[in-house]
């Protein structure tokens, strides 16, 4: 008998289109696996059994099955993203417990290409931090439990990591999509602003939040953005000759990047330049109250999505974050150092068309209640290891995570590709080449 777990997404719609597989022997078989394997990794709040196995069966049925893109694909969902008749609970204990009336915009089209919701994954608390723990469980690497999956779509990461379904819905404020897959070698991508409805928690941390993929695979990552965005993002016939920049260099003063993150970029660096582009050091010119800029809108977002919560039920460094970004809450508003900060990258972008990164500077802190530390300790450790990823959040720009490497521990290392608005079809092709020339496991051996 055919199995389907470790099938891409792609594979699996193409089988269940042609009727060489059921949606409910596809879904059934993922959902064993998550039986199996969860306990360890803690991937998911809910597992949707008997809805997800129900939902499978009336898929069958559709008169369109043979022309849905995503037809019998199971996938897991962000717990902070509404999915009909269940909870969305955020990470939270102060959160209702009520049953969401409708799908979010992106999981509707999701639902509406063929996939089948199979679960909800775990978050930290509003999906404020880069390490996933909380009232709901801890969410670990599946290339090595003892380390944090990452945050804040670490239970959506961690899921599609160990196979448990093929492809995972999350979003990305700050760098909740990148962090995650860098650390479970994963390819996913950050939209650009306005390419795919957003809508998370109250005002997109002031717009700072993009909803997006994870997926083992290009092909897959791009598939699932295009049922994302409600268009094909076409792929290129060829990358062509690109002017691709490579920096090392932490934007935050006093953050280093360890030197097997360093590593990867460099010979992801020499496999672009191999490939024909023209590849050159250059570091953006980060701005020194980039920290501070990061660390206002980082805090002003919570303070607006805990507002409405009972204070008593959120963990303590929920509450601290909160409380720092009520100081902050009229400079956000302002936006000018979003603005000064898009004109310094259009200037660099100038110069070039890819800007290519390490995803991390180091390797993710140990998988703990970082939930029952202190705030100072949480801001540290994060702060430590993914400095690399805010500022394209910042001015709205896309940004992609692709496993390039591994860590003297054995887990993944990654690099981040960044491009101008509306460069998300490129920067998936460049993603695309390093897949083909440095191909990377795509599930960690759980079994």
């Amino acid at each position: 008998m055919t199995s389907w777990v470790g099938r891409t997404a792609a594979e699996i719609a193409a089988a269940v289109r042609e009727k060489r597989a059921t949606p409910r022997e596809v879904v059934a078989e993922h959902l064993a696996r998550i039986e199996r394997l969860d306990g360890r990794v803690g991937a998911f709040r809910v597992v949707r059994r008997d809805a997800a196995l129900a939902e499978a069966h009336e898929l069958a049925a559709r008169d369109d099955l043979a022309e849905l893109p995503l037809a019998g694909v199971p996938l897991a969902v962000k717990d902070n993203l509404a999915v009909r008749g269940e909870s969305m609970r955020v990470g939270s204990a102060a959160t209702s417990d009520a049953p969401s009336a409708e799908d979010h915009a992106t999981v509707a089209r999701l639902r509406a290409a063929g996939a089948v919701v199979v679960g909800l994954t775990n978050v930290p608390e509003l999906c404020v931090f880069g390490t996933t723990e909380g009232v709901h469980g801890v969410s670990r690497n599946p290339w090595d439990l003892s380390r944090t999956a990452g945050g804040s779509s670490g239970g959506s990461a961690a899921a599609v990591a160990a196979g448990m379904v093929p492809v995972a819905l999350g979003n990305d404020g700050m760098g909740s999509l990148r962090i995650p897959a860098a650390n479970c070698g994963l390819v996913t991508v950050k939209p650009g602003q306005g390419v795919v409805p957003a809508g998370i928690g109250d005002g997109d941390w002031f717009g700072l939040s993009e909803n997006g993929p994870l997926a083992t695979t290009v092909e897959d990552a791009r598939l699932v953005l295009s049922v994302l965005a409600g268009v094909p993002v076409e792929r290129p016939s060829s990358a062509g000759f690109l002017r691709v920049a490579v920096s090392v260099r932490s934007p935050l003063a006093g953050v280093s990047v360890s030197e097997p993150y360093v590593v990867a970029a460099r010979e992801a660096a020499r496999v672009l330049s191999g490939a024909g582009h023209r590849v050159r050091r250059a570091d953006p010119p980060y701005p020194l109250s980039l920290s501070v800029t990061s660390l206002a809108y980082w805090t002003a977002g919570t303070a607006v999505d805990a507002r409405p919560l009972e204070p008593g039920l959120l963990a303590r460094r929920t509450r601290v974050h909160a409380a720092v970004g009520r100081r902050f809450l009229g400079v956000v508003r302002q936006g000018r150092g979003r603005e000064k900060l898009r004109g310094r990258f259009e200037a660099f972008f100038a110069e070039c068309d890819v800007l290519m990164t390490p995803s991390l500077a180091r390797r993710a802190p140990k998988a703990a209640a970082w939930h029952e530390r202190g705030w100072a300790r949480n801001l540290l450790a994060n702060t430590n290891y993914s400095p690399l990823t805010p500022a394209w959040n910042l001015v709205g720009w896309p940004a992609m995570s692709v496993p390039f490497g591994t860590h003297p521990s054995g887990v993944p290392t990654g690099v981040q590709l960044v491009g101008v608005p509306g460069s998300e079809a490129r920067l998936l092709r460049v993603a695309e080449q390093l897949e083909e020339l440095r191909p990377w496991p795509r599930t960690a051996p759980m079994e």
